[in-house]
């Protein structure tokens, strides 16, 4: 454990752990004086100077995330979630629109009725790849445009080996405050939508398996 107080009126805290691979950060701040900070971490780590701005920018965002268990080994579960021509398999149809799947700024039109329009139309969704990595069989994707009000959002999926031939799904969403929303509300129903998405990832492989297909 590791602490220094920046000035008088402020406190800072935070843990810094090493592995063998690297620098580690986990921290908790509390501080009035947010430039004396950048200052000090820039001088004392451009890393934890990074780490401290991206806080700073989740913190303008409403979090949720949820995760659940798929009953198939982490690869073919990867198959599915991480290709988007299997997409219709489970939620939603695709379009591709710029450069190659699988590479940062690849761009796709998502569509179909996981979120429900007042007209009864078709939700659209404009996504963007950040990352994807498949050796920790994790991605993440901007919701660049959409008409289901959630332009500038970051969904991001990460799977873990759960043992037994089983997968833990995990997604996590950072979305742009909607004014005049409740973000409880709003957190919620999306929980609710990603969570649903779990049990399409198990049908969408059971039914590749018995197609043959997975």
């Amino acid at each position: 454990m590791y602490e220094e107080n920046i000035s008088s009126n402020s406190r800072f805290i935070f843990t810094l752990s090493r592995s063998l691979k690297g620098e580690k950060i986990d921290f908790l701040w509390f501080t009035r004086h947010e430039n004396s900070i950048l200052k000090y971490l820039e001088k004392y780590s451009p890393f934890l100077k990074k780490s401290l701005m991206a806080l700073e920018l989740r913190k303008a965002k409403w979090h949720g995330s949820v995760g659940g268990l798929v009953g198939a080994p982490i690869e073919k579960v990867w198959t599915i979630v991480s290709q988007s021509s299997r997409l219709p398999e489970m939620v939603e149809n695709y379009t591709n629109l710029a450069k190659k799947e699988g590479f940062s700024g690849y761009i796709r039109l998502v569509s179909g009725f996981m979120f429900p329009q007042d007209d009864g139309d078709r939700s659209w969704i404009k996504e963007r790849l950040i990352f994807m990595d498949p050796a920790s069989f994790s991605y993440a994707y901007e919701m660049v445009l959409s008409n289901v009000g959630l332009d500038g959002s970051v969904n991001s999926l990460k799977l873990s080996d759960y043992g037994d031939d089983s997968t833990l799904v995990h997604w996590s969403f950072d979305i742009n405050p909607i004014e005049g929303g409740c973000e409880d509300s709003i957190i919620d129903y999306l929980g609710f939508v990603y969570k649903s998405c779990v049990s399409r990832i198990q049908g969408a492989i059971g039914s590749a398996q018995e197609s043959g297909r997975l």
